[in-house]
């Protein structure tokens, strides 16, 4: 159990039991450590508390139950010494709480012995008959999640006897009137552990995060109908402050991933090459792929990876999001020792996924609907400097929303390709441009990538602005989206993002570097150059599907906002579109900050006249701008 060693060990005299009272008051939160290896973590926005106690600390016989209560924002570990402070304690608590929401809820959980197959509900189902059945109903609906323990449907009993069996009680039920607090006991069947106490850990951590959502189901239930707190949802119920072990194997997470740069390093070095190759010979010869040597040692990245204690965490959503980013490092890691073989092509479509069908079918739609354009001489030729002064001007636009914004912008002669790297735009001095692409390609690099790198520079989580697993398909979708609503999404970008799956879809049914090319060049009609241009990138490593991103991404957001998802909370960080509910408990508890960037044209007319038609169930391909 990790709490903060920032404050000293506090006897439970009446003195002290006001003195903690008082900083609960004045800071709105709470963390102490109590006499017997007992704890208090509290917040006095929520009216409740979780309560384990402590056995014996010294034989620590029941350490996994513990762990049910360590998420929560309100919870007591009682120690093994000074039960008549604890009782105190208690009983002071909830008169000052319930004196502030007019009730207050004690919730103890405790483990129920070794040939228990059933959770017990002790409480006063004649006073508390709604809390208690939703109870009861989460805890039922856990059970068939796990229908191989053969678990007992969960019991109510209306008891007065709501602690452990052969305990004393928290306090007696007059104690309970004086103090405005109602009680439940929750017995736990210890399934997750053997007779020993040790836990089934992956079974555990299933568990014991489809527990801790019953539980703040009921509370949340709790709060609605017995207090006059303010929360929303049962979502804002975790705890607010993040402990020490998360900030650090978040911080970890982010330097392992920005140890290495993957896409510059599974890219080709001699594409210039390979290209002049494949045009001298008519379309038939492909050089072999060379790519840059490994700046890392990958054994070395992965042991870090899995020296990183993420079975202690017991919040869920955050242990999810963790868990998953490990298991998306693990595939990049590997991919980079695997370049130019069949492996890397495997690791890849585990790493983006498949193409569902419907992707697919939007992809051949889009390429027998558009028609490939031929480009336009354009009036207007914009150079690497005119380029610049647009983007400082974007950069102004960002100062004048948060004017701790210091993103710059850097013409530089090594570099190669437009790109945002940390946050920071980097322009090819040798770099020229349509003029009327320009709207399109501000939005698409700044107004997103640079945005919501900032948005998320200023969570507590740097993994917000580095990208939680996945994050390239919403981010790349809301750059094609900020595209269209500039009024810069032509038809030939549109069918190069279709082109990308169709071509994708033909690397996995074994198709080769020039099959894809013929399949693109004399099936869909695009030019030789821009066939080659969509063959080379999904063919690097071996076949790399992160191409189909963006289309993916474009396609995901239509759906979210033609089911009514909003477009703002998108752009808080780095995330994919399955996170969504995450990010809104984490904003919810208020372990996220308010968004500090928006882009320039969120709120313009145009971009609420667009945003209405896809509501409305506009198809994709008549987001083009003609």
């Amino acid at each position: 159990m990790e709490v903060s060693t920032s404050n000293e060990l506090q006897p439970l005299g009446e003195a002290s039991i006001q003195k903690m009272i008082e900083k609960l008051q004045e800071d709105c939160e709470l963390e102490q450590h109590l006499p017997g290896g007992g704890y208090l973590h509290m917040s006095d926005e929520l009216p409740y508390l979780v309560v384990y106690r402590v056995k014996d600390q010294e034989k620590d016989e029941d350490r996994a139950t513990v762990r049910f209560v360590l998420s929560e924002a309100s919870f007591l570990i009682i120690g093994d010494e000074e039960w008549e402070g604890y009782q105190r304690l208690i009983y002071s608590l909830g008169e000052a709480m319930s004196s502030k929401f007019k009730s207050f809820l004690l919730l103890e959980i405790f483990s129920g012995d070794v040939e228990s197959n059933e959770f017990k509900i002790k409480g006063p189902a004649d006073r508390l008959p709604a809390t208690l059945k939703i109870l009861k109903k989460e805890l039922d609906k856990l059970n068939k999640n796990y229908q191989v323990l053969d678990l007992d449907s969960a019991k109510i009993e209306n008891t007065e006897e709501r602690q452990p069996e052969g305990q004393r009680p928290l306090l007696s039920i007059s104690q309970l009137k004086d103090a405005g607090c109602l009680l439940i006991g929750l017995e736990v069947p210890p399934v997750y552990r053997n007779s020993e106490g040790e836990e089934y850990p992956v079974f555990f951590r299933s568990f014991k995060d489809d527990l801790v959502v019953a539980l703040h189901k009921t509370i949340y239930e709790f709060i609605r109908i017995q207090t006059s707190s303010g929360v929303k949802s049962y979502q804002a119920l975790g705890q607010k402050s993040l402990q020490k072990k998360v900030l650090e194997i978040d911080r970890q997470l982010a330097s392992i991933e920005t140890s290495y740069q993957f896409l510059w390093l599974v890219s080709p070095a001699n594409i210039r090459q390979i290209k002049n190759t494949f045009f001298e010979t008519k379309y038939e010869k492909v050089l072999n792929y060379h790519y840059r040597l490994l700046p890392v040692d990958p054994d070395v990245l992965k042991r870090r990876l899995y020296n990183l204690r993420m079975e202690e965490i017991d919040d869920p959503a955050l242990s999810y999001i963790f868990r998953e980013k490990r298991e998306e490092l693990d595939l990049q890691i590997s991919m980079l020792t695997e370049r130019g073989s069949k492996d890397f092509f495997y690791n890849s479509m585990m790493l983006y996924g498949d193409i569902e069908k419907d992707l697919l079918k939007e992809a051949e739609t889009l390429l027998r609907e558009v028609e490939e354009g031929t480009p336009k001489e354009a009036e207007n030729i914009m150079k690497a400097e005119d380029f610049k002064y647009l983007a400082e001007s974007e950069f102004e636009y960002f100062r004048s929303q948060d004017k701790n914004f210091s993103s710059k912008v850097h013409v530089r002669d090594d570099v190669n390709i437009l790109m945002v790297s940390q946050g920071e735009l980097y322009i090819p001095s040798d770099y020229k441009l349509n003029s009327e692409e320009t709207k399109a390609l501000v939005q698409h690099e700044i107004g997103t990538h640079v945005l919501t790198y900032y948005n998320g520079k200023q969570q507590p989580l740097n993994l917000l602005s580095i990208g939680l697993t996945d994050y390239d398909t919403l981010q790349e979708g809301l750059a094609v989206l900020s595209e269209y609503l500039v009024g810069g999404l032509t038809g030939n970008r549109m069918r190069t993002l279709a082109g990308r799956v169709v071509a994708a879809s033909a690397r996995m049914h074994g198709a080769e570097f020039q099959e894809i090319f013929r399949l693109l060049h004399e099936d869909y009609g695009f030019s030789p150059q821009r066939s080659f241009n969509i063959t080379s990138r999904i063919m690097q490593g071996g076949g790399f599907t992160k191409d189909i991103s963006y289309l993916k991404g474009l396609f995901q957001l239509n759906q979210h906002l033609s089911e009514g998802g909003e477009l703002g909370p998108l752009l808080t960080g780095k995330f994919a579109l399955e996170h969504m509910p995450i990010i809104t408990e984490l904003r919810e508890r208020r372990v996220l900050k308010p968004v500090n960037l928006m882009p320039r044209y969120l709120n313009t007319e145009e971009t609420i006249n667009k945003l209405r038609k896809i509501r409305e169930g506009m198809p994709l391909s008549q987001m083009i701008n003609t």
